[in-house]
């Protein structure tokens, strides 16, 4: 009864084909402007995953509580502490100005704040030793503070001087800063970019990676209908910086979400038109060498397109905005929809060949893959549309859309596509389309059929044991090129764990419970340590503040302003750079050791500056004198600081930390590796163990990794049901049924024992390939049953193996192009696609014939 109506169904277009063809277009054309007009693409990855889940829920809430949706986070870095602090706060107020193009702009790192009170965040032992250390350089801070000169730097290294001749210094002791003043100075005299710093001098070690960086936070306006939702405001943000930090020797990078999307999406794009090209001509030549006859390639192609403009236009309908899974609904239905039509057209052109009527031909082809091509559409739609009740939203659109385009597949290639042949008129078929070459292998097979089987069954149970390394990569950041700014600045920030960009959030109900919720899991021994608002009040105040006040009062001298000397002229400072290399010259004399050869070093570079021009005389002020002014005024303010509460800190810092109505931020950091995910696991499985209403960082990963594998295993499971059921409805047999599941699972089997063999682990991509493997696979399969089932024999030689042949090898070509994207998950997503379809391929073409055995009756005739 099915093949009568799909006879009819052909019968009627090709007796009214300029009317289907008619229609056919109008129908598309209708649909590419409904596309055009309402396409939307929403990039959010965040819209890929359900918002109905209990983790979701509370990774919403924390991110709307404390505005972290949509951030990018500016990173500045410059050679000296002083210059990354400036740079990074004249950034934040030039980006807070643009309230356009960025609502809310805040200085992560508290610059400001650290630079005033960083004195009371001191241990009270270390606070104690730092502050009587500058109460006995009481004389060389009046001396820098009152000249702030080259001058006045003379006079402090006079006086240091001084402390060699009291013997409460040895030169020795003077070696490192003596070169890191002549280091300043080389570049000066070479005519190189020249800074130095006071406070890696004070500290008497190198600055560490996170002092020589900046962070900005920046929520800027996003558009979601571009596939680069946050370019604009990127764009913006290095504009500004290009006119702020050349002055500060410092460079820009910009990472988190909203920019490594950006990138990503970059990345995809790049080579794409390329690469499409390319493919295009591949796939045009395969069809080519499938049909034979550029009349049925148009016939085909034309089809194609109705059918994927309908689909587009049905799939906007259905869901609004496609995302970033469900936009490949067109690699699906270009790769499923052209193997109904080679299906159809292959078909077409046996029967041509065996009579040369057109219209006949036509009729007996619609003859012989109606049934077949109606089941494989229904059993593919029913294996997309298994993905529906899924929560991974992006897959499941992507199901909802490719089951539906399916079914538009199968329509048009019993419609539209034998009215186009009628029209195109392909010329006749002078040779048969069989590979009567392979008749050697089809006899092999057949005489050794058990052996194969059992072989097989043998090779593939011995692989089984390899599915226990079967791994899921559940870091989204291993699918981003690691070569992009973002991602390269995003790597190197997590590993550095001052940054806690790996942290795990929770929202408390107030600040006291967050500290609780804090001291609680704290001793957890995969923490690392726990910030609450209260982590940025000092500890020991009532101790430390007099402490401060009484060194503020015994440098009060130094810092008066009455003191303040006038700038000295150009012969001033000359006269004093003489007079230093003179001093150094006397303190090195008879002298060996570091030290006096750094003093020789330093009273020659004093010499050479005092010979340079004005010029250089300029750049050696700006490169000691502006950040002396930059440590003294931070010291003065440091020595006079209040005492620090929750009430006095910083509005930006305050807001990071607690909302309005009085939540509070609980940030967890954890001890291990950050690179390693299986700490990342133990790390998120810890704290939830302790906090279940843990969010962010690992907990997220963790958890949607877990829904991604947790959809394709429902998915893939109702798939079978469903499919085994469309099967059963119609074949009749459970042996015919499973003579088509088991190929399937085979193929599927195989490729996931593969997967390990070649080191490809699946990951939130490539798993796609998995519903493809379903929709591909399902329909060679009942191709080769329906075949089986009507007498054919010698399956290996017939025209269905060249259909299948070719239709394998164009969707391979479309999907294998995607190997050489430059974006590593696209890249595993073509690689997964091509390794499932060669698995596909080799079970339908080489093992179902052999497991279906000799055919139940003789072929049926028209």
């Amino acid at each position: 009864m099915l093949t009568a109506i799909i006879v009819r169904i052909v019968a009627f277009c090709i007796r009214r084909a300029w009317l289907v063809v008619g229609v056919g277009l109008l129908i598309a054309i209708g649909s590419s402007v409904y596309t055009a007009r309402h396409f939307r693409l929403n990039s959010d990855v965040s819209a890929m995953l359900s918002d109905k889940l209990d983790w979701s829920k509370r990774d919403i809430a924390f991110e709307k509580a404390f505005g972290r949706f949509g951030i990018i986070d500016v990173v500045v870095a410059a050679p000296t502490p002083e210059l990354t602090g400036a740079a990074t706060v004249e950034l934040t107020q030039a980006l807070a100005k643009e309230k356009r193009l960025f609502p809310d702009v805040s200085n992560a790192g508290a610059t400001e704040f650290f630079a005033r009170h960083g004195l009371l965040f001191l241990p009270k032992q270390a606070l104690e030793k730092n502050l009587g250390g500058l109460i006995q350089g009481e004389a060389l801070i009046q001396d820098l503070a009152s000249d702030r000169s080259l001058r006045g730097l003379i006079a402090g290294l006079e006086d240091v001087l001084l402390g060699l001749q009291s013997n409460r210094l040895k030169l020795d002791d003077l070696a490192h800063p003596l070169n890191q003043v002549s280091d300043t100075l080389d570049n000066v005299l070479a005519g190189r970019a020249a800074s130095f710093s006071w406070r890696v001098l004070v500290q008497g070690k190198p600055a560490t990676p996170n002092e020589l960086r900046g962070f900005i936070e920046v929520h800027p306006v996003l558009d979601f209908s571009a596939l680069q939702p946050g370019l604009r405001a990127s764009e913006a943000i290095r504009r500004i910086a290009s006119d702020i930090l050349p002055k500060y020797q410092a460079s820009l990078r910009l990472t988190g979400i909203v920019t490594m999307n950006d990138e990503q999406f970059g990345s995809i794009k790049e080579n794409a038109v390329r690469n499409g090209l390319i493919t295009l001509a591949i796939v045009t030549f395969i069809l080519w060498l499938a049909l034979r006859s550029g009349r049925l390639m148009a016939a085909v192609a034309v089809n194609l397109f109705v059918g994927l403009a309908v689909t587009a236009a049905l799939g906007l309908f259905m869901v609004g905005a496609y995302n970033l899974i469900s936009v490949y609904f067109s690699v699906l239905f270009v790769g499923i929809g052209v193997d109904f039509g080679i299906q159809f057209s292959v078909r077409y052109r046996s029967e041509r060949h065996e009579v040369d009527n057109l219209v006949k031909a036509i009729r007996n082809a619609s003859f012989h893959v109606g049934a077949p091509l109606t089941l494989a559409a229904f059993a593919t739609a029913a294996g997309f549309l298994s993905f529906l009740p899924t929560d991974y939203k992006g897959v499941s659109e992507l199901g909802q859309i490719a089951g539906c385009g399916m079914l538009i597949a199968f329509a048009t290639t019993i419609t539209l596509l034998p009215a186009l042949i009628v029209l195109l008129n392909p010329a006749g078929e002078p040779e048969p389309l069989g590979y009567s070459s392979l008749a050697p292998i089809d006899e092999y097979m057949n005489r050794h059929r058990i052996g194969i089987i059992a072989g097989t069954a043998i090779v593939v149970v011995a692989g089984l044991p390899l599915l226990h390394w079967l791994s899921f990569d559940f870091n989204p950041i291993n699918l981003e090129s690691p070569k992009t700014e973002s991602v390269a600045t995003y790597l190197e920030l997590s590993r550095d764990p001052s940054t806690d960009s790996n942290a795990i959030q929770v929202l408390a109900p107030s600040l006291e419970q967050g500290n609780a919720i804090g001291a609680r899991v704290s001793k957890l021994p995969e923490v690392s340590h726990v910030v609450t608002l209260s982590s940025f009040v000092p500890d020991d105040q009532a101790q430390k503040l007099p402490m401060l006040q009484n060194a503020a009062n015994k440098l009060a001298l130094a810092f008066d302003p009455k003191n303040t000397q006038p700038p000295p002229s150009d012969a001033e400072n000359v006269d004093a750079l003489n007079e230093g290399a003179q001093r150094l010259t006397e303190a090195a004399e008879d002298r060996g050791g570091p030290g006096a050869d750094a003093a020789r070093r330093l009273s020659l570079d004093l010499s050479k500056l005092a010979h340079a021009t004005p010029t250089a005389h300029d750049q050696a002020t700006n490169s000691f004198i502006w950040p002396l002014g930059q440590v003294l005024d931070s010291l003065q303010a440091s020595l006079q600081t209040p005492a620090v509460t929750l009430a006095s800190l910083p509005p930006d810092l305050t807001r990071d930390w607690l909302t309005a109505d009085g939540r509070a931020r609980v940030s967890i950091a954890p001890k291990d590796d950050p690179g390693d995910n299986d700490a990342m696991r133990r790390f998120a499985r810890a704290v939830l163990a302790v906090e279940p209403s843990a969010t962010e960082g690992p907990i997220t990963i963790l958890k949607a990794g877990d829904l991604v594998v947790h959809a394709f295993v429902e998915a893939g499971a109702l798939a079978l049901l469903s499919i085994a059921i469309l099967l059963w409805l119609v074949l009749k047999r459970i042996g015919d049924v499973l003579l088509t599941l088991i190929p399937l699972a085979l193929a599927g089997v195989v490729t996931l024992e593969l997967t390990v063999l070649v080191g490809l682990p699946l990951n939130f991509a490539n798993i796609i390939a998995l519903p493809l493997l379903l929709g591909v696979g399902v329909a060679f399969k009942i191709y080769y049953i329906m075949a089986w089932r009507e007498g054919q024999t010698n399956l290996l030689q017939t025209s269905l193996t060249r259909a299948v042949i070719y239709s394998a090898l164009t969707t391979a070509t479309a999907f294998g192009s995607l190997i050489f994207s430059s974006h590593p998950g696209t890249s595993s997503m073509g690689k997964l696609l091509a390794l499932s379809l060669v698995c596909t391929l080799a079970a339908a073409v080489l093992f179902q014939p052999i497991l279906m055995g000799k055919p139940r009756k003789a072929p049926s005739e028209v």
